[in-house]
C-alpha cells in the first residue's frame, strides 16, 4: 500500500493501523516522493490525499491511471462536496473517504478494493517461452524467474502484447514512459538492451532496423 499524505501524524497513524490489520505500507509526504516511490516499487493500492505539496494528488492520480497498472486509488480529502468527489472519480479514483474517518472504515474499503482488483486481474501472457504475469509483475523464461526493473517490465509487457508484431521505439516510449518523455532520448534502446541481457540467450527481442522491436517467435536466434 502507498499512503500519500502530507500530515505526518495522520500518515503514521494510518500506517500503524494498517500494520495491525496485516497491511504493509509506505508513506510519501509529497507528490514528488509519491512519484519516485511509484517508479521504484509495485503497490496494490494507493491511498491518496488530494491536497499535498509538489505535484498535487490529482496529478499523482493521473500518472497512476496513465501508467496502465490498474492500481486502485482511494482518495482522502477534507472536502465533502459532491462536485469534489465527482472530479476525483473523473480523475480515476476508485473510492473516496472524507476526513475525519474511522480507521476501520478505511481498512474495510481497502479490502473491498483489493477483492475487486483480484476479480479483474489482467491475463497472463505466454509467448515464445516467456510467461508474463501483469498482476503479480512476474516474468519467467522457460520456467526460470527473471527479475526486471519497472521500466524493463513495462517494455516487455508492450512487446508481448504485440504477439510478435513490431513495436516502434516511439510507441514504447509513449506506453512505457509518460507524455513528458523526451522523444529524442535513447532510453528505449538502453532499456531494450538491458532487458535482452536479463532475459538471457538466445536473444528473444529482435531489432527491426529502422522500424522497432519485436518478440522473436520463430526458431532462429534474434
Amino acid at each position: 500500500m502507498l499512503i500519500v499524505e502530507d500530515e505526518p501524524y495522520l500518515a503514521e497513524a494510518i500506517r500503524d493501523g494498517l500494520r495491525l490489520a496485516a497491511i504493509a505500507s509506505d508513506i510519501a509526504g509529497d507528490g514528488d516522493t509519491a512519484l519516485e516511490l511509484l517508479s521504484i516499487n509495485t503497490y496494490d493500492i494507493a491511498v491518496l490525499d488530494r491536497d499535498i505539496p509538489g505535484p498535487s494528488g490529482d496529478e499523482v492520480a493521473k500518472r497512476i491511471v496513465t501508467s496502465g497498472t490498474g492500481m486502485p486509488i482511494l482518495m482522502l480529502t477534507a472536502a465533502d462536496r459532491l462536485d469534489d468527489k465527482a472530479s476525483g472519480f473523473e480523475l480515476g479514483a476508485d473510492d473516496y473517504l472524507t476526513k475525519p474517518f474511522e480507521l476501520q472504515e478505511l481498512v474495510l474499503r481497502l479490502r473491498a478494493l483489493d477483492r475487486r482488483r483480484a476479480y479483474s486481474r489482467p491475463p497472463v501472457r505466454e509467448l515464445a517461452g516467456l510467461r508474463l504475469d501483469p498482476f503479480r509483475r512476474e516474468v519467467y523464461r522457460d520456467g526460470r524467474f527473471v527479475a526486471l526493473t519497472r521500466k524493463q517490465f513495462a517494455v516487455l509487457e508492450v512487446l508481448t502484447a504485440a504477439e510478435g508484431g513490431v513495436v516502434s521505439a516511439e510507441e514504447l516510449l509513449e506506453r512505457a514512459w509518460d507524455e513528458n518523455a523526451d522523444p529524442f532520448t535513447n532510453a528505449v534502446r538502453i532499456t531494450v538492451s538491458a532487458l535482452r541481457k536479463r532475459l538471457g540467450e538466445p536473444w528473444i527481442i529482435a531489432t527491426v532496423a529502422g522500424v522497432g522491436y519485436r518478440i522473436d517467435t520463430g526458431d532462429t536466434d534474434a
